[in-house]
């Protein structure tokens, strides 16, 4: 008897999650909390991130052993990386490759060399270095060619 009410409360729940999901919180986006970009720093550093990227304009303590390769990451963009492309860009470096203008090894088969933090760094940390990226990156206006209008 409590097996079968059991099975009957499973199947209840589960019968309910399409209901909660067609929901006016149905596409919702997570929501993780803030990070602190000084913590997110010494994360950078302890999870020894800087073994394969610079941060532009900030010297930060050597790694113990350099990577294959040297990103840099910070400065002046044209466009900002959101808070869900670096928190992607952190938890799965496969989703996107960087560029590669320098012909380093930057992926093996498709997949990015980078190692898998999912693993390894908690939440607070990889939410602390997110805030640190952000932090790093400066929004220009790129100058735009105004073409001359020629009648024919």
């Amino acid at each position: 008897m409590q097996r079968a009410l059991l099975i009957v409360a499973i199947a209840a729940s589960i019968a309910g999650i399409p209901a909660c999901e067609s929901g006016s919180n149905a596409n919702q986006e997570i929501v993780l909390p803030e990070g602190d970009a000084i913590r997110g720093q010494e994360a950078f550093v302890a999870l020894e991130c800087t073994a394969c990227h610079i941060i532009k304009d900030l010297e930060l303590p050597s790694p113990s052993e350099l990577g294959p390769v040297t990103i840099t990451l910070g400065g002046k963009v044209s466009q900002l990386k959101s808070y869900g492309e670096l928190v992607t860009s952190v938890i799965n470096p496969s989703h996107r490759l960087a560029r590669n203008p320098f012909k380093q090894p930057i992926s093996n088969d498709g997949q990015s060399i980078m190692p898998i933090y999912g693993d390894i760094m908690t939440v607070t940390q990889l939410v602390d270095i997110v805030a640190f990226l952000e932090s790093k990156y400066e929004g220009i206006e790129r100058p735009r060619y105004n073409y001359p209008v020629y009648k024919y």
